[in-house]
């Protein structure tokens, strides 16, 4: 595996958005560090799809040397079938077009709204369902957030805002709190659910003043973390989540079944119990949202329940994941059981 960027052990902290910055940016800069040519891993070209190239050097480190089908790796390398055209993939598969009502607010589900607080990610996961987003025009800018709080404000039915993107804990600290503070204020919201990659992909943004300023919002707090292997998870990804728990918040870990990644019950079963030591319960397995570029990672939903019965054999209740297929238009996420 990649030798870290920088000493982890030092006591003092290191600056998250300083080690963000220092993301590979060019595929071919991760191959080298990991002793791989692009030949090996038939690395197109030219950018593919329009859909950039980004991973952390701390999600790196944890992918192994000289090994061309790393499960970590084939999550973040672009591949020519992006640019396949497949029946049933489209560029807005879970409906998140008709389902905004402002700019930046979705509303799908009946007592929660989910804000796009922003487009930016610090890892670009080539199976990504809003990889086709139109951000530019539909996310959460200062310039229209007024509109989306006087939404939720105005509809007493919501109790739970949800922050997704992109990715929310991307936002620097003072944007968050004062995108929080204004939640806390409607009085009808309750609580506030996280979805971020970045406590897997870069655990330095779980840091004290972070911890500090949800706790400080008087909502109940949900962190609804993304890894889809037991391989993401190390150390400081353990530290991290310990430090989210003994502020008392609940912690949640949603997964994508992936073709030659995780599609298989050993591999998920690890997972779950990698997982559950971090201090995370497993919640969702998501079949694969179907965005135009990402057919190449699909499971087949025969397939999906055959790796689910046999994960039923190998672990308690409690650490297997719901299977379900997010449909447009539907009220819910569908259970595939």
């Amino acid at each position: 595996m990649l030798a870290p960027p920088w000493n982890r052990s030092d006591p003092m902290q290191f600056d998250w958005q300083t080690e963000l910055a220092q993301s590979y940016r060019n595929p071919t800069e991760l191959l080298a560090a990991l002793e791989l040519t692009p030949e090996q891993v038939c690395l197109p070209t030219e950018p593919v799809g329009g859909f950039p190239f980004r991973v952390t050097r701390a999600y790196a480190s944890r992918m192994k040397m000289r090994d061309p089908r790393d499960p970590l790796l084939l999550q973040v390398l672009p591949q020519l079938a992006e640019l396949d055209t497949v029946a049933g993939f489209n560029t807005d598969p879970v409906g998140d077009l008709q389902a905004l009502t402002a700019p930046g607010l979705l509303h799908k589900y009946v007592g929660r709204a989910l804000l796009v607080s922003t487009g930016a990610c610090a890892i670009h996961c080539r199976y990504c369902f809003r990889r086709n987003f139109p951000y530019d025009t539909q996310q959460l800018a200062r310039s229209r957030e007024s509109v989306a709080l006087t939404a939720i404000a105005d509809d007493p039915s919501v109790h739970e805002v949800i922050l997704s993107g992109g990715d929310p804990l991307v936002l620097a600290d003072d944007r968050l709190a004062e995108l929080i503070s204004s939640l806390a204020a409607i009085p009808h919201v309750r609580r506030l659910r996280i979805h971020s990659r970045l406590p897997v992909v870069l655990p330095s943004r779980v840091h004290a003043g972070l911890l500090e300023l949800l706790s400080a919002s008087g909502l109940q707090i949900v962190l609804v973390i993304h890894a889809n292997h037991p391989n993401e998870i190390d150390a400081s990804v353990r530290r991290g989540l310990s430090r989210v728990k003994r502020h008392g918040f609940t912690v949640l870990n949603q997964a994508v079944l992936l073709k030659d990644i995780n599609d298989n019950a050993e591999t998920l079963a690890a997972l779950s119990e990698a997982l559950f030591d971090a201090g995370a319960l497993p919640y969702y397995l998501h079949l694969l949202d179907k965005a135009q570029g990402t057919a190449h990672f699909d499971v087949d939903e025969i397939a999906a329940r055959l790796i689910m019965a046999a994960l039923r054999g190998q672990l308690p209740g409690y650490l297997v994941p719901r299977l379900v297929r997010e449909v447009a238009g539907q009220p819910y996420k569908l259970p595939i059981d």
